[in-house]
């Protein structure tokens, strides 16, 4: 059990040390686009706070840590030369958790692309940041794989090409399904070239990339409506599940988007593929929709709820409580994909946290990791392959286009001292992993 974080969303530190600029700083600088003009220019300052950071995940009995590398900390422009000081400081960390008894598990891309390479080929918009791509990957692997063992390429495909290409709330801001499509297909394309780059490297490490999954649900029976559920699974789900675990697009999607389709070129669903060690699976909630045949495409919308107050039914980002959610995809993906080894490798919930006299006391957090850790159990006392669980997030941090509004974090951080204060979550946490009792993964 441990806990997760992201780059750009704790460290800092952005101008210091050689670090080149990536998309995430071009676009939270743009004003409107971020909560109330927030950018994470200092967020948790972890860049120089690392060892604080061990320390509290020691008192939390973290057995690991899932957190990303800063692309172009290390390669300012995405290529060519090396930036050694931003080696040195994943060096220094790794070396702290590993001395703390903690394992690494290393993502390769949480959705900063190097600026440099956004100019140059539009980032994965362009097939030739796919090849970027891998030979970061395999610099990575060369240079960290005698400590890191557990390779997460890619982090959410799927948010990244959606937000950041169609819908525009992310970076790079683009609104385009012509993009979307590009994005999506050479972010799974990077993947699966990063896999065998690592793996000719280091042939033992172990490789996979983290999935995120909604599960579809519609309030009617109507055969629209279902028909409305299956296309909305595949725009959301079976996108990306599908060509990384059974090399191919879901045809009846394909057909329907034949227009602006994914630039397939021949061997490209071979490689994408290539078989993991694991699978990482995001699972925060659920989604509605209603068939609609005067929306094109989709035949149907997405249906808005007003979502209550009760912290034990919504989160602070408006999201419903559904770890019944955390069941359907584990047994879809021990159904549907052939069980494969998985981690849950995020899963939290966002509240208006404050500290009160030296105590944050977020009961609403407790009750949703102990419900999504419960199902987690049930499924792999039913034969899923379920290795660990990573609570999201170790720190409260920048909530990307939400920027400090809310918190997910075990840990509570004031931004201003940047005083870091365990939430009873994160004793509770602890307390669950130190015990090992009926919650063991």
């Amino acid at each position: 059990m441990g806990a997760a974080t992201a780059a750009f969303q704790i460290e800092g530190a952005v101008h210091l040390d050689g670090r080149g600029a990536s998309i995430w700083d071009t676009f939270s600088h743009k004003p409107g686009k971020i909560d109330h003009g927030d950018t994470a220019n200092i967020a948790c300052d972890h860049y120089h706070r690392y060892q604080g950071d061990v320390a509290l995940m020691q008192q939390m009995n973290l057995d690991a840590y899932r957190f990303s590398l800063s692309w172009s900390r290390i390669l300012p422009e995405g290529y060519g030369t090396m930036n050694r000081k931003g080696l040195a400081f994943y060096d220094r960390l790794i070396d702290s958790l590993l001395e703390a008894g903690i394992t690494p598990f290393v993502t390769l891309f949480h959705w900063d692309t190097p600026e440099a390479l956004y100019k140059k080929h539009k980032g994965f918009i362009g097939r030739e940041t796919c090849e970027h791509f891998a030979n970061y990957a395999a610099l990575a692997a060369r240079h960290f794989g005698d400590r890191v063992n557990n390779w997460i390429t890619v982090n959410e495909p799927w948010e990244h090409a959606t937000f950041g290409h169609l819908f525009g709330n992310h970076a790079p801001g683009k609104r385009s399904p012509w993009a979307f499509f590009k994005a999506l297909h050479h972010i799974l394309l990077g993947h699966g070239l990063a896999n065998r780059a690592i793996k000719a490297e280091h042939s033992t490490a172990r490789v996979g990339p983290t999935l995120s999954y909604t599960p579809m649900h519609t309030h009617g029976s109507r055969a629209i409506d279902l028909q409305a559920k299956d296309t909305a699974n595949d725009f959301m789900n079976r996108i990306v599940f599908d060509p990384v675990l059974k090399g191919s697009y879901p045809q009846s999607f394909m057909e329907k988007f034949f227009w602006c389709s994914p630039p397939i070129q021949a061997g490209d669903l071979e490689v994408i593929s290539t078989p993991n060690d694991f699978v990482g699976l995001n699972y925060y909630s659920r989604e509605f929709v209603k068939g609609n045949r005067l929306v094109p495409f989709l035949n149907g919308t997405f249906v808005s709820r007003t979502p209550d107050k009760d912290p034990y039914r919504y989160t602070a980002m408006d999201w419903e409580i559904y770890p019944e959610g955390m069941n359907e995809l584990l047994t879809m993906v021990r159904e549907e994909y052939g069980n494969p080894t998985v981690y849950i490798t995020e899963s939290g919930a966002a509240y208006f946290d404050t500290v009160e006299d030296g105590v944050v006391n977020d009961q609403p957090r407790i009750s949703y990791l102990q419900q999504h850790i419960n199902e987690v159990i049930k499924n792999k006392n039913n034969g899923s392959d379920v290795r660990g669980y990573f609570a999201w997030s170790l720190l409260d941090n920048f909530e990307w286009a939400k920027g400090y509004s809310t918190r997910f974090g075990l840990v509570h951080v004031d931004y201003q001292t940047q005083q870091r204060t365990i939430k009873n979550s994160g004793h509770w946490l602890g307390q669950q992993i130190r015990q090992r009792g009926p919650l063991r993964i």
